[in-house]
Parts: structure tokens; C-alpha cells; sequence
């Protein structure tokens, strides 16, 4: 008889809940959130198991790599689905979620999620480390205009380089202001060294590699936008068609139908935010920033004419991830006339 597993994973235990093909529950227990432990749990050779449920979330990726290198059918599934799949029962509990997980595996009710290769995930992790020190930075920044403000002292438009000295300028002659500064300016230093630090392992590795250097042929596309990209996706063969990439990045419409009621929203947004939000940068460079003039340049400024600049950035960047998916797939590069061999029909 074959049987089907479903695990609840929580920071310290996982609830594991295993049903036969008739939907009757065979076994239920909690165990360590580690894959040897999940291992030994699952390996009992009474169970034929068939597939094993396991939800997206912080330690999937961990667990699924442990759970797939003992040779076990685990499958990661996509978190909307599962909440909407659980959203029946009336009480949420690990156990609850770990049947209805089971019983999702049971009658084929999910979608599957990608798990990414170490080296796609270890370039993530230098990306949001590198995001996440330049927020900081500004807003540390913020907090000292804030707090300059409340004496009168306007910091005024200045960049990066120029805005220590300027702190400086503004709080001379009050020591005790002075003192206050000096500390929220050394922590802005060493959040700035270590941002530029990152960087410079970024220009590195897309210096190495030939698919970011394509990537980056595109206009207003640069080293850490083509190294999100590669991130993200990872293997682009899992999509079958260029045009897959603009929905699972959030960067289509809404639909909403109802009988005689037909309604277009906006975006979806769900997905990758972070890449979101750099395509969507790139876009707004392309159509602002850059002065030479290509096919994708002219199709921007012409959605741009109809439905407006904000929609023209968005339909933007939608067609950036397509464009950089077909060149990345084909092995191309961007050319600025418009090539019907070459170039897409997005």
C-alpha cells in the first residue's frame, strides 16, 4: 500500500503525519527539526512512501536538501496553496496542518516549488546582506537630519561622500551635539565600508560570469540586478516559455471574473520582492536616466504616451525579466535595433 507524509515544520519540532492511498491516518509524531532526525523518522521501512509534503519556509531549503540526499520523494510546496488548502479546517494546529499538508500529497492538491542550488543561495545571501547594510546606512542617515532638525540644523541635498563633512559643518561649535553625531557618523562608516566591501564580491563574481555579462548588455541593467536575476531563477529551463517569468515575479495584472463582472487590478506582487523592486529600478533607469536610444527604449515611451509613465515602468520592467530570461536561455546578447530573429515577440 502506498503512503503519504506531511510535515509541519517549526523552528524546533516537526510534526509528521503519515496516511495510506485510502486517506486513513498510519502514524503521527513530532520530531527534531533536522534532517537526520526527519530522516530516521521517514525511513521506516513500513511506509512505501510515494511523496513527502513540505512546506516553504525559512529551514525548507535546508530540510529538503537533507530529506533528497537519503533518497526520499520530499517535494516543497508553495506556501498560498497550503494556506488556502488548510484554510478549511477550523482549528490550526501543527498537527492539523500536518494531515492537511498529508492529504494534499495524497490527492496530488499542490505546486511545486523550486529549491535552489547552493550556489544561486549563497549569492541571495550576499545580496540581502548587502540590501540589508545599505538600509541601515540610510537610515541612520535619516535619523541624524531628524535629530539635527529639532535644533534648526537643515542637512540639506548631499551625497554620500559629502554628507559626513557636512554633519560636521552644521554641529560645529556645539560639543554636545558634536559628541551625538560622532558616534551615529562612525557607526554610518563602518556600515558604508562594509556595504562597499560587498559590493566590490559582487563586481566580482559578475565579472566571472558569462551570464551576468550578457544580462548586463541590456540597458539600465547592472552587476547586482543580472546577479539577482541568476539568483532568483537559478535554472531557466524550469520555465518553458520567456513570458513565464513576468507572472511569477508579480509583474502581471489581477484578474477578477465573475459571471458578467470582468475586472483588471493591478500587479499581483507576489513572488520574489526584492528582485521586483530591482526591475523595477532598472526600469526607471532605462526610461529616464539612459540618453541612447533602443527598440526597448521606444516601446516604454510609447506605452508611456497611452497609459502613463507609472504603468509604462511597470510593463517595463515585466518585459526586462522576459528579455533577460530569452537572452539568457539563448546565449545572446541585447542588440539596440529591433530584430525579429533575435529579440522575442513579448
Amino acid at each position: 500500500m502506498k503512503h503519504y507524509a506531511g510535515l509541519d515544520v517549526s523552528l524546533k519540532e516537526t510534526s509528521i503525519c503519515i496516511v495510506n492511498e485510502a486517506g486513513s491516518i498510519c502514524r503521527e509524531m513530532k520530531v527534531p527539526s533536522h534532517p537526520e532526525d526527519l530522516v530516521r523518522a521517514l525511513q521506516d521501512p513500513t511506509w512505501r512512501l510515494v511523496r513527502i509534503g513540505l512546506e516553504a519556509g525559512p529551514l525548507s531549503q535546508w530540510l529538503f536538501s537533507g530529506l533528497a540526499q537519503a533518497g526520499l520523494p520530499v517535494v516543497c510546496i508553495e506556501t498560498r496553496h497550503t494556506k488556502a488548502f488548510l484554510k478549511a479546517q477550523v482549528n490550526k494546529t501543527d498537527r492539523n496542518d500536518a494531515r492537511g499538508i498529508a492529504q494534499m500529497m495524497r490527492v496530488n492538491l499542490f505546486r511545486p516549488v523550486h529549491i535552489k542550488t547552493l550556489t544561486s543561495q549563497h549569492r541571495r545571501a550576499l545580496l540581502t546582506a548587502r540590501k540589508l547594510l545599505q538600509e541601515k546606512a540610510v537610515a541612520i542617515e535619516n535619523d541624524i537630519r531628524g535629530l539635527l532638525r529639532n535644533f534648526g540644523l537643515k542637512v540639506g541635498m548631499t551625497g554620500a561622500v559629502g554628507f559626513d563633512v557636512r554633519i560636521r559643518e552644521l554641529v560645529d561649535g556645539r560639543p554636545e551635539l558634536a559628541d551625538i553625531t560622532a558616534s551615529l557618523l562612525a557607526a554610518r562608516q563602518m556600515l558604508r565600508e562594509e556595504l562597499s566591501r560587498l559590493h566590490r564580491k559582487v563586481l566580482e563574481i559578475t565579472r566571472e560570469d558569462g551570464v551576468c555579462r550578457r544580462l548586463m548588455t541590456i540597458p539600465g541593467v547592472g552587476p547586482v540586478v543580472a546577479l539577482a536575476f541568476t539568483s532568483t531563477i537559478d535554472v531557466p529551463a524550469r520555465f518553458r516559455k520567456s513570458k513565464a517569468v513576468g507572472p511569477v515575479l508579480g509583474l502581471t495584472p489581477v484578474l477578477k471574473e465573475s459571471g458578467e463582472s470582468k475586472r483588471v487590478g493591478q500587479v499581483s506582487l507576489c513572488g520574489d520582492g526584492m528582485m521586483r523592486g530591482l526591475l523595477y529600478e532598472a526600469a526607471q533607469v532605462l526610461l529616464t536616466r539612459v540618453k541612447k536610444w533602443s527598440w526597448l527604449k521606444a516601446w516604454a515611451m510609447n506605452v508611456a504616451k497611452r497609459r502613463g509613465v507609472r504603468k509604462a515602468i511597470v510593463a517595463l520592467a515585466r518585459r526586462l525579466a522576459v528579455l533577460m530570461h530569452r537572452i539568457w536561455s539563448d546565449g545572446t546578447e541585447f542588440r539596440w535595433t529591433k530584430d525579429p530573429l533575435v529579440q522575442p515577440s513579448l
